[in-house]
C-alpha cells in the first residue's frame, strides 16, 4: 500500500500543508474545540444488524452489530450526518470513526481484512464533512483527527491473574497494527493522528514508534495528539502511572498536545489535567465524559454542567483543546464551544531542562 499511498499523499500535499499552517495558527489564537462521542450518537439511531452488514458483509459469519467502524463502509450517510452535527455545534476538530480500526480489535469480528478500508473511508468521510464546513465559513477552518484507539489488548499486563508473566500481544504486533491504521488515516486525509484513551503507556509507545517510523518512510511529519485515561481516583492509568509519569514517558515524541479523556467526568478529571498543565511544555487537551455513568451505564450530566467545568479550566489557564467523550452530544459541544469562546488558550510554560524519568511515579534528577 505504501507506494500508492505516497502518490495519493503527494497529490494532496499543497492542501494538506495549508491546513496544517491553519491548524497551528488557530491553536495559537484560541482554545480549539474537539467533537463529542460518536458511539453515543450512533446508539441514538438504534441501528440494526443489517445496517452494519450492508451488502458488503451480508455473508459474515459473526454478529456485526456494535462494530461502529464498519459503518464507514455500510452506512457512510450516518457517519457523515454525525460529523455534520458536531461541526454545526462548533467543533474545530472532528475525530474519524476509527476507534477500533486495527486488526487487533477487528479480529473480534473476523474482519482483519477490512482494516485498510475502514481507516481510509473513515478519514475520507471526516475530511468531506470538515471541508464542507470550512467552505461554508473559510474564516474558521476545520480539521480531521485520525482516531487511533488503545485496542483491546495490553502490552504491560497479563490477562490471566494466575500467569503474571503472560502477554496476549507483543510490542511488535501493536506497532504493526498501529502503523497500518495510521497509514490508512493519512491516505484518507487526516490532518492529525490522535492516539487516545491510553490505559497502558507501553501500548502508546508502540503507537508512537509506529507513526514516527511511518513519518520517516513518508518523509513528512503530521501533528500527533496523545490522550491518556485515568482509570480511578488514585489518579493513575491502568498500567499504574500518574499523570506526570505518563507525560515523562511520552514527552520524547514532542506531540502537538498531551491530555486526558474518558473514564471520568470533568469534576473528577480536573486535578490530573491541572497536573499535566503544570509539567507539559506542549498544548494540553481534555475531553471528559458527560459525568460518571448512572446505574444503567448511561450519562446524565447536562451540557451546561460539563461546559461550566471546562470554562473554569480555561479561565485558570489549564487547556488548549477541549471536547467531550462518552455520553457527550452536539448539545454538549455547543455549550462547551460557547463557554470557552473568547478565553485565551493556556500559555505553554518554559520547563527547565532536566533529566526526567518515569516508572509508576515521575523522577527528576536534581541539577548538579
Amino acid at each position: 500500500m505504501i507506494e500508492n499511498a505516497k502518490q495519493i499523499l503527494a497529490a494532496a500535499k499543497p492542501a494538506r500543508l495549508a491546513r496544517r499552517a491553519a491548524l497551528y495558527k488557530s491553536a495559537g489564537e484560541r482554545i480549539l474545540v474537539l467533537d463529542g462521542a460518536m458511539g453515543t450518537m450512533l446508539q441514538r439511531r438504534k441501528l440494526q444488524e443489517q445496517d452494519y452488514r450492508g451488502t458488503r458483509f451480508a455473508g459474515a459469519n459473526s454478529d456485526l452489530k456494535g462494530n461502529h467502524d464498519l459503518l464507514n463502509m455500510t452506512r457512510p450517510d450516518v457517519i457523515l450526518a454525525v460529523h455534520a452535527e458536531y461541526l454545526d455545534a462548533g467543533a474545530d476538530i472532528i475525530e474519524t470513526n476509527t476507534f477500533s480500526g486495527t486488526w487487533i480489535s477487528q479480529a473480534d469480528y473476523h474482519l482483519e481484512s477490512a482494516v485498510d478500508e475502514i481507516n481510509v473511508e473513515g478519514a475520507k468521510l471526516a475530511r468531506q464533512a470538515a471541508d464542507i464546513a470550512t467552505a461554508a465559513d473559510p474564516s474558521r477552518p476545520r480539521f480531521v483527527a485520525g482516531a487511533i484507539g488503545p485496542t483491546n489488548r495490553t502490552a504491560s499486563l497479563s490477562p490471566d491473574v494466575n500467569r503474571p508473566e503472560f502477554r496476549n500481544i507483543t510490542f511488535d504486533e501493536l506497532r504493526d497494527a498501529y502503523r497500518a491504521q495510521a497509514l490508512g488515516l493519512l491516505v484518507g486525509g487526516a490532518d492529525i493522528l490522535l492516539i487516545e484513551t491510553i490505559f497502558d503507556t507501553l501500548n502508546a509507545k508502540a503507537a508512537v514508534f509506529a507513526v514516527y517510523e511511518l513519518f520517516d518512510e513518508l518523509d513528512e511529519e503530521w501533528p500527533v495528539m496523545i490522550s491518556g485515561t485515568i482509570t480511578d481516583l488514585s489518579g493513575r492509568t491502568l498500567s499504574g502511572q500518574t499523570a506526570e509519569a505518563f507525560w515523562n514517558s511520552l514527552r520524547h515524541a514532542k506531540p502537538f498536545s498531551i491530555g486526558l479523556n474518558c473514564a471520568f467526568g470533568a469534576e473528577q478529571m480536573r486535578p490530573y489535567v491541572a497536573e499535566l498543565a503544570r509539567v507539559a511544555d506542549v498544548k494540553v487537551s481534555a475531553y471528559p465524559n458527560a459525568g460518571l455513568p448512572n446505574q444503567f451505564g448511561e450519562y446524565d450530566e447536562e451540557p451546561h454542567t460539563t461546559a461550566g467545568h471546562l470554562r473554569e479550566w480555561a479561565e485558570h489557564g489549564l487547556v488548549n483543546i477541549v471536547g467531550g467523550c462518552c455520553g457527550t452530544t452536539p448539545d454538549h459541544i455547543r455549550a462547551i464551544a460557547d463557554s470557552v469562546r473568547g478565553v485565551k488558550p493556556r500559555s505553554i510554560p518554559a520547563i527547565p531542562r532536566q533529566l526526567r524519568l518515569s516508572g509508576l511515579e515521575p523522577f527528576a534528577v536534581p541539577a548538579a
